[in-house]
């Protein structure tokens, strides 16, 4: 599967009437032929594609990588620019996003001087825009430790435990499981903090009659969960509930309008259209979703700024929130991925309102 993902660049070779990609995202390169290490270049031609690395990596190398000749170098630019040289190439692509404006330099330095450089951005990473099967069942695998790992943690979110031990529980118990590592820094945002789209675990005690939200994720075999879940701890204010009744809703809303075609834009449009004519439109600033798979934020973005369109394997979070400075905040997030006829939820944490015993 790793190999055939190399002869799909070629496409956008041909595309964009490139001779040669060189690619210096990790995930991507990942991706492409399969490499897990630290420090690497592929560079995909229209008759061959090559792997450069250095001597920590040969090795590991010469066992990972798929469909692409390895070889060593000492200084990444010389290695690049020798085999750009060798090849005679006239037009290469790369990735604009992840190379430098000074990494860039060097690779001119060292190729030859008549060598056009192309920026790729929306086509390089919509390589990976849509998952095969292998990629969904690391995601499910990822996902599911999720399910597993809050429900032992569940519990311990009660009056007087502090958020930034229930984000360390969630992280013991996902690594207890075979997680390899966090997808990010958690979030788990009690009271007022709810309003902090990104309130990080804090030492706050959680009190009775507040929202508790929490963002979390793991990572299997490369791939990323990603998901966000509010409970209330007793009961909670009716502005609350009306306010977590709003999220929700706009949830189900976006999930509903997902289908192959369909304008990401007009998918977050209808989660933000709804939450506004609830009267918390200037509530929700951030963008309703995101890609996720080698990377836990990756194309493609489902915002008001998206240009893309669904199509079936994307994997993307619908996650809407409303935050209110002083009150508190709602943010209820699941992955999703686009099938022909709609869209399946890969999350499993159920999303209705939970009150849990003060």
């Amino acid at each position: 599967m790793v190999k055939d993902r190399a002869f799909s660049a070629r496409d956008l070779l041909r595309e964009r009437g490139l001779d040669a990609i060189c690619f210096c995202h990790l995930p991507t390169i990942r991706y492409l032929c399969g490499f897990t290490g630290s420090d690497g270049v592929l560079v995909v031609g229209t008759r061959g594609a090559w792997f450069l690395t250095d001597s920590r990596y040969t090795t590991q190398a010469a066992g990972q990588v798929f469909g692409a000749e390895v070889r060593q170098y000492g200084v990444r630019a010389e290695g690049v620019g020798e085999l750009l040289a060798e090849q005679g190439w006239s037009k290469v692509g790369f990735e604009a996003e992840a190379l430098s404006v000074a990494g860039l330099e060097r690779f001119k330095e060292k190729a030859p001087t008549a060598l056009e450089w192309v920026p790729l951005t929306r086509e390089a990473a919509g390589l990976r825009g849509c998952k095969d099967t292998e990629e969904v069942s690391a995601l499910e695998e990822a996902t599911e430790l999720n399910a597993e790992a809050f429900a032992e943690v569940l519990p311990l979110i009660r009056p007087g435990a502090l958020e930034r031990d229930i984000a360390l529980a969630l992280e013991f118990a996902l690594k207890g499981r075979g997680g390899e590592e966090k997808a990010f820094d958690f979030i788990v945002a009690s009271g007022e903090r709810g309003a902090l789209p990104h309130g990080v675990a804090s030492g706050k005690a959680i009190a009775a009659g507040e929202l508790v939200t929490i963002d979390f994720g793991t990572r299997c075999r490369g791939y990323h969960s990603d998901e966000t879940v509010t409970v209330a701890v007793g009961e909670v204010s009716s502005e609350l509930r009306a306010i977590y009744d709003t999220v929700l809703e706009a949830h189900d809303i976006a999930l509903a309008k997902i289908r192959p075609g369909v304008s990401l834009r007009e998918v977050d449009g209808a989660a933000r259209d709804f939450i506004a004519s609830r009267g918390y439109g200037e509530r929700f600033g951030h963008g309703l979703g995101h890609g996720v798979g080698l990377e836990v934020h990756e194309f493609p973005t489902v915002s008001t700024r998206s240009e893309e369109s669904a199509r079936e394997g994307m994997v993307f979070t619908v996650e809407p929130g409303v935050y209110v400075p002083g009150l508190g905040g709602v943010r209820i997030e699941d992955m999703v991925l686009v099938t022909a006829g709609g869209c399946r939820t890969l999350t499993r944490i159920p999303k209705a309102f939970r009150s849990l015993p003060a």
